[in-house]
């Protein structure tokens, strides 16, 4: 969950290149109002498109390579699925970007809002635990395109989906069914001091691109009833969780409860995932849930490819984490069997 928080916007504008399949890919941004936040969220969606159009480079920046993409070209007939996608702790939706390619290459239409307190720059430990905005914000995007309006023309509103990463899948968690315990959370925190935690005990934060000193974060000073309400929204047939945040908080009792798929991936192997993401006894938990673990990978492999030189050019930004550096496979070959295990998984669960 503590993920790239240091790094300016700029740098979060992320995509790579994926493998082909039926349809070229059209991209857009949109406004959306999100009555939860009181103003409007940004949002990418990708979608089927015919050849043609102006090509343009999605997020090419000097740390990640970009995807392509055709800017704002006309819309498929359909009607088809549609996945909304959450990003991770202070990264932002464009890093889904090789992610979302490649499901609108299969047929499918993808979606997601940059949350405001939690995304690049703009991120501190006092927003990041309010999932309650996060879910408002998926449910304002599926509001905005399944209403009045050419998105509606194209999406099955029968056939809609949630994937998420890090505390993404914690967001994709609660907006499928899945209730936390706060006291639960905080006491994970007392004994675990790394990850989550350690970003709530840091004591910085970023607000318009610059690092900030914030006061610690103790958990139980958070809303309780908005931490464990429930965050449901039933338009939501099929979650993909990769990584899910918030891992050791959920109530068994609601996850016992949900009644739609949940394919759970984890990154890595039982001796390398962390403790804060460990998704196996989730998916046991969930009556239709499955469980996916990638070999050979970290945490960070879900971000794009990185050129070359990034891992220098992020230590210049001051940056600690392993963002770039290899894990014994290749990125492109991650992403690769993420794609394939997501693919498969909405597939099944949505049709095409």
């Amino acid at each position: 969950m503590p993920l790239l928080q240091s790094l300016p916007a700029a740098v979060f504008i992320l995509a790579v290149a994926t493998p082909a399949h039926a349809h070229d890919v059209g991209v857009r941004e949109i406004s959306v109002p999100a009555p939860e936040r009181g103003r409007n969220v940004s949002v990418t969606v990708w979608y089927p498109t015919g050849a043609g159009g102006e090509t343009t480079l999605v997020g090419d920046n000097q740390i990640f390579r970009g995807t392509e993409a055709a800017r704002n070209v006309p819309l498929l007939p359909g009607p088809f699925p549609l996945v909304v996608v959450s990003h991770g702790s202070g990264g932002r939706v464009e890093a889904m970007s090789w992610l979302a390619t490649a499901l609108a290459k299969a047929g499918f239409i993808v979606a997601g809002p940059n949350h405001p307190g939690t995304t690049s720059g703009d991120s501190t430990p006092a927003n990041t635990p309010k999932i309650w905005e996060r879910t408002a914000d998926l449910s304002a995007v599926i509001d905005r395109l399944t209403g009045e309006g050419e998105w509606n023309g194209v999406i099955d509103a029968n056939r809609i989906a949630v994937l998420g990463f890090s505390l993404g899948g914690s967001t994709a968690m609660e907006i499928s069914g899945a209730q936390a315990s706060l006291e639960a959370y905080a006491r994970y925190c007392d004994s675990y001091r790394k990850w989550d935690c350690a970003w709530f005990a840091g004591g910085k934060g970023y607000i318009d691109d610059m690092p900030v000193n914030v006061d610690k974060l103790d958990l139980r000073t958070i809303d309780k009833a908005r931490f464990e309400q429930s965050n449901l929204d039933r338009r939501i047939k099929a979650a993909v969780l990769v990584d899910p945040g918030l891992a050791r908080a959920y109530r068994d009792e609601t996850l016992k409860t949900i009644e739609i798929p949940m394919h759970f991936i984890n990154l890595g192997g039982a001796e390398t995932i962390p403790l804060a993401v460990a998704a196996k006894p989730l998916a046991a938990l969930t009556p239709k849930g499955s469980y996916a673990a990638i070999a050979g990978a970290d945490h960070f492999s879900f971000l794009p490819e990185c050129k070359d030189g990034a891992s220098e050019r992020l230590k210049s930004f001051g940056e600690v984490d392993p963002i770039c550096e290899p894990t014994g496979r290749a990125r492109a070959d991650i992403h690769a069997d993420i794609i394939k295990v997501a693919s498969e998984a909405l597939q099944q669960s949505l049709g095409k």
